[in-house]
């Protein structure tokens, strides 16, 4: 079973717990929700994936001036389970809007494989390359929430938001480089479940970056000529995540 058929398992897990018995309960927590803010901490995993141009065909100036003709392409043939931890201050709106902001450390791992196919049709076999590209963003998460009534001790709800981010993790050997900083646009849905001692918040959602995240200068500053050609083999990145998280209040 692969990672994203882990993902989809949880959340067909979770479902049943989202739509519990209709009969009435006692309430563990009335009171939770109609403070004007309340804090608490998040856990989670997530999966980093990109979105890759690839240039194609391209003739390539090396710093001597000497031209090179290059065909490299780029794909992410694989995904990595990461983590994401933070803290979490939630202002309450009305009965079913509230704000939260959520300053979140996210950790992953993209593999990338590069294909060069001008050695390929040189040496008569399929030259690859791979790049393990690890990722370490502190992320800013501002979401709008909308929940549904609560019914007894649960509450589903969806949210929208942006997280602008700042990227810590770049090193100068990596044909693909991210840029120091993106901006995530995020959308999911979640339930609280109203526990005796705490409120639990599992969630999914999706981010999917607004910006060309590919770091274009880095190309400029490889002193090894044999590498440029994977470097410059794409010319534009968009990163996504899917987040499986669990708030706790």
């Amino acid at each position: 079973m692969n990672s994203l058929q882990r993902y989809i398992y949880i959340i067909m897990c979770l479902l049943p717990l989202m739509s519990a018995a209709q009969e009435r309960t006692v309430q563990n927590r009335p009171y939770t929700d109609l403070r004007p803010l309340h804090f608490g901490i998040v856990v989670g995993t997530n999966m980093m994936d990109m979105k890759l141009r690839n240039v194609g065909q391209q003739t390539l100036t090396l710093k001597d001036e000497t031209e090179i003709e290059s065909l490299v392409t780029v794909d992410q043939n694989n995904w990595d389970p990461g983590f994401n931890v933070g803290v979490l201050a939630e202002a309450r709106i009305n009965e079913f809007f509230a704000f939260r902001f959520a300053p979140q450390l996210y950790f992953g791992t993209r593999q990338l494989t590069f294909r060069n196919f001008t050695k390929t049709a040189e040496l008569g076999y399929t030259v690859e390359e791979k790049q393990s590209l690890k990722t370490v963003y502190v992320g800013a998460d501002c979401d709008l929430i909308f929940a549904a009534k609560r019914f007894n001790n649960h509450r589903p709800y969806v949210m929208a938001g942006l997280a602008p981010v700042f990227n810590l993790s770049s090193k100068k050997s990596d044909y693909v480089q991210l840029k120091g900083y993106d901006v995530f646009f995020e959308i999911g849905m979640g339930c609280d479940f109203y526990l005796p001692f705490f409120k639990l918040r599992p969630e999914l959602k999706f981010m999917i970056g607004l910006t060309n995240s590919l770091s274009t200068e880095h190309q400029k500053t490889m002193r090894d000529a044999d590498l440029m050609p994977y470097a410059a083999a794409v010319d534009r990145v968009k990163s996504k995540m899917f987040v499986l998280s669990f708030y706790f209040e």
